[in-house]
């Protein structure tokens, strides 16, 4: 088997224009029946992969993605991951924490409590059968990873289909932004507390630690100092991009030196980039670039990760229906209740609840994560990827659904 340097360059071409146009195929699909593109693209990433392609056509997959090559697609997904978590912190919207942060922490909270005490019992539960979690991962770790991949929410998803429908400023729309952002950063910093325990080295933990509160003070204080003047013309606002983008780099290699992934880096940058003229060009220049060319490969390099054929008994599929199970209960009914709580309606209430609940491509990278850090097996993350695939299909008509159900709608 040849080596990533002797693949030639043709080779690597040809496979961005399978992948792209395998997304492109799926994303249609998707959409005649009323479900978001990111569905499609993440069901392309597992039918070019093992689970379909490499189980009727091995000389075609192994051709178009020999192992060599995987290298390759790794360092052009986290480039697309980097640049995508960025776009997310920009269009990360602080504003809407403090006009519904009451509510907003309420949801967030139960959002969060009930699916990670549902993975944690849960993990319990895989953790005596063995097959599921890294050698040498305690179960404790497996829990917390496990309740952490339980809490997450497409936040990116949810923040689209809130544009989309025309829900942007309304109080469910703006509850569910608020609602998935603290949510979202909540899962993170969970995630990064079990990476930083893996390494089950005291002064590492403490070197991940204090890289990551260095680094999250430079970005808050330093970073507003690059940008206090808002560019007006062309060659400001070739000077501020070049800026962040170096700014950019170097925040995903720093963090990714210290054991907590360029992804972090990225985001937290994003968040703390001064909202205005050259944030918002920044979107409209990157975001289109990544989400078209560069997450696909991401999409892809998962799906070479997903193996249905690992799933080969039926209590392996009964344990992906309970993953399925207790993912669904615990967001989509904890948020649910807690809206009511906080004096929601119905409709709103479960338009909240039906966004919050989806997985998407956060759940992908949390879960591409845990598996490369070696926390989770490969049979684990591809039931863990059911999960986020069912979770996100549900969105659409659960949505729908609620939106029907308003006096308003």
């Amino acid at each position: 088997m040849p080596n990533a340097q002797e693949l030639p360059l043709g080779h690597f071409f040809l496979q961005l224009g399978v992948i792209l146009l395998a997304c492109r195929v799926c994303s249609m699909a998707m959409r005649q029946i009323g479900q978001p593109a990111i569905i499609g693209e993440m069901i392309a990433g597992i039918l070019l992969g093992p689970s379909l392609l490499g189980a009727l056509a091995p000389g075609v997959a192994g051709y178009l993605f020999p192992a060599a090559s995987k290298a390759i697609l790794f360092d052009v997904a986290q480039l697309g991951l980097a640049l995508y978590m960025f776009v997310v912190g920009l269009e990360f919207r602080a504003d809407l924490l403090r006009a519904r942060l009451r509510s907003a922490a309420s949801i967030s909270f139960a959002g969060m409590a009930a699916p990670f005490a549902l993975g944690a019992l849960l993990s319990l539960w895989i953790g005596k059968q063995g097959g599921f979690y890294g050698e040498g991962i305690s179960q404790g770790l497996g829990m917390v990873f496990t309740g952490a991949a339980m809490c997450v929410t497409a936040f990116p998803m949810l923040a689209r289909i809130i544009k989309e429908r025309g829900l942007a400023g309304t109080p469910a729309g703006t509850l569910a932004l608020a609602s998935g952002s603290l949510d979202d950063a909540a899962a993170w910093i969970l995630l990064a507390g079990v990476i930083a325990s893996v390494k089950g080295n005291v002064l590492l933990v403490l070197w991940t630690l204090g890289g990551a509160v260095a680094y999250l003070a430079f970005c808050r204080f330093a970073v507003p100092r690059f940008f206090q003047k808002a560019p007006q013309k062309e060659a400001e606002f070739t000077r501020g991009m070049t800026i962040l983008l170096l700014l950019l780099v170097m925040g995903s290699w720093f963090t990714d030196q210290i054991g907590l992934y360029a992804v972090f880096g990225a985001f937290i940058l994003g968040v703390c980039v001064p909202r205005g003229v050259l944030a918002e060009h920044a979107i409209r220049k990157i975001g289109p670039l990544t989400t078209l060319l560069l997450l696909p490969v991401f999409f892809t390099y998962s799906g070479l990760n997903t193996r249905l054929d690992l799933l080969n008994s039926a209590a392996d599929w009964l344990l992906a229906g309970a993953v399925v199970l207790a993912a669904v209960a615990g967001k989509m009914g904890a948020c649910y209740l807690a809206a009511r709580w906080c004096g929601e309606s119905h409709s709103d209430s479960l338009t909240v609840a039906s966004l919050m609940n989806a997985r998407g491509l956060m759940e992908l990278i949390l879960l591409n994560i845990g598996l490369q850090a070696g926390i989770i097996t490969p049979r684990f993350f591809t039931m863990m990827v059911v999960m986020a695939v069912v979770t996100t299909l549900m969105t659409a008509p659960l949505f729908e659904f609620a939106r029907r159900r308003s006096p308003a709608g």
